[in-house]
């Protein structure tokens, strides 16, 4: 299931689906396939203007984090929290040994806030190496270097550092969790990615209170154009995008308690 998703995302991002476009309309003009290479030239044209010159893709992002709000105050007391992996630069960090953080990384500063907060809570770091090659350190073995600079003892951390993918992050938090005899943890990932992980969790039978964080859109995005930030709005469109492939593709697998989890 692992590399299925990787390959899949591989091939099938939207830039990625441009390219297959262009590419099938130029073979298409080889065979003198004329229709189907003007099919396939257009569709690669339309996959590249709606990614890099619309707000669609903020648009699909703005969806995904406004399923879960975040509570308005902090809780009363706090016992433990579970921080998904996926905001380290972790090829970087592995050679350079290193805390560099990706945009994810408020991940991993409100988990800080929180800590310092509530100085008996727990704090689990879930997250291996996700990549394919597997050679890399994952965002467990960072946060130990992380946590210690603002003086949270490693002994608050628990570091799970097996997992790759979301489902393999509740499947050993929540053995984690009950060596431990921790319950009803504060749940911090990205707000695109709490939708996912909630249907996960939830799946699993693990009690969490979603706490999502890492926002990239202000909640006001409306359908338009843009051509004032291409970048940005493409990889805007490829993180949703990546995000309902693998809402669809759990749900499909069973591993989510709804398609869309709120």
């Amino acid at each position: 299931m692992f590399i299925i998703s990787k390959l899949v995302w591989i091939f099938a991002q939207p830039l990625s689906l441009a390219f297959f476009f262009v590419f099938f309309a130029f073979a298409a003009g080889l065979l003198r396939w004329r229709t189907l290479s003007i099919l396939g030239a257009i569709a690669s044209a339309v996959i590249l203007f709606v990614t890099l010159y619309t707000t669609a893709g903020n648009l699909l992002m703005q969806d995904l984090e406004e399923r879960f709000a975040k509570p308005a105050a902090d809780p009363d007391s706090l016992q433990c929290m579970i921080v998904l992996g996926g905001a380290f630069e972790n090829e970087v960090n592995t050679a350079r040994h290193g805390i560099e953080f990706n945009p994810a990384a408020d991940r991993f500063i409100e988990a800080l806030r929180l800590a310092q907060k509530f100085p008996q809570s727990r704090i689990l770091i879930s997250g291996g190496d996700g990549s394919l090659s597997g050679i890399y350190e994952g965002d467990a073995a960072a946060s130990e270097r992380f946590f210690p600079l603002f003086g949270i003892g490693k002994d608050r951390l628990i570091e799970e550092r097996q997992s790759r993918t979301t489902f393999e992050n509740a499947v050993n938090a929540r053995e984690f969790l009950a060596g431990q005899g921790l319950s009803r943890c504060l749940l911090i990932t990205s707000g695109f990615h709490m939708p996912r992980s909630v249907g996960i969790f939830r799946k699993l039978g693990i009690d969490i209170v979603p706490w999502p964080t890492d926002y990239r859109t202000d909640g006001q995005v409306r359908l338009s154009l843009d051509f004032t930030q291409p970048n940005l709005n493409a990889q805007n469109m490829a993180t949703a995008i990546r995000e309902w492939y693998g809402l669809i593709g759990y749900y499909l697998a069973g591993r989510t308690s709804e398609l869309y989890p709120r």
